[in-house]
């Protein structure tokens, strides 16, 4: 659903795909985007930006201004300290942006309650970490979780997920874009009621004739 605040916002970009790039970059990853761009979706694209520890200000200032986050969590994501950092910044309720989810090839629930080889790759990236961060990270994994997503198992085909996806984003754009088309029209209005009857009165000539 998208709140009256962030439907008036002006967002930088539509979408902001966080991800683990060896698992999904050159294949889920990639036709999305792909998908995205035939549908006039604007997508952040991180390639020009320089990995390190953790995530700076032109990554979260990215994320701040897109519109909606999408967070493929996948088999490996918890592998990466950055992929967490991310996902502690979407997370933070005060952005006001739609977040949405991709659960491929892992359960929400492995994510959720970290278990598994998702809960494997995560402790190995929590070893040396403070307990703030690690509980941090938890505490946004448990969060994302819980988001209804989409599962890759129920789907039948990849590409038919993938246009699924591209097309819920599409609606939720739309939804959120106040058409100006009309805003310089002063008095439209009762232009327009004046001809509602003329228009009435048409249609009853029309619907009395014996066709």
């Amino acid at each position: 659903m998208v709140s009256s605040s962030s439907s008036s916002r002006n967002w930088d970009h539509n979408v902001f795909p966080s991800f683990h790039g060896p698992d999904v970059r050159k294949g889920l990853l990639s036709h999305l985007l792909e998908k995205f761009k035939i549908k006039g979706i604007q997508s952040f694209i991180d390639n020009e930006i320089r990995r390190g520890e953790s995530i700076g200000p032109e990554l979260k200032r990215a994320i701040k201004g897109s519109k909606i986050a999408l967070v493929l969590l996948s088999k490996n994501y918890a592998s990466s300290s950055w992929c967490l950092d991310e996902l502690v910044e979407i997370m933070n309720k005060e952005l006001g942006q739609t977040v949405m989810t991709i659960f491929y090839d892992v359960d929400p629930t492995e994510v959720k309650k970290q278990t598994g080889v998702f809960g494997k790759v995560f402790g190995e990236t929590c070893k040396g970490k403070t307990e703030e961060k690690i509980d941090t990270w938890r505490n946004a994994l448990e969060g994302v979780a819980t988001i209804a997503g989409y599962h890759l198992s129920n789907w039948d085909t990849e590409a038919t997920m993938i246009e699924y996806i591209a097309t819920d984003i599409s609606n939720i754009l739309n939804l959120a874009t106040r058409s100006h088309d009309f805003d310089d029209l002063i008095g439209i209005g009762a232009h327009m009621e004046r001809m509602e009857p003329l228009l009435r009165l048409d249609w009853d000539l029309w619907s009395s004739w014996d066709w």
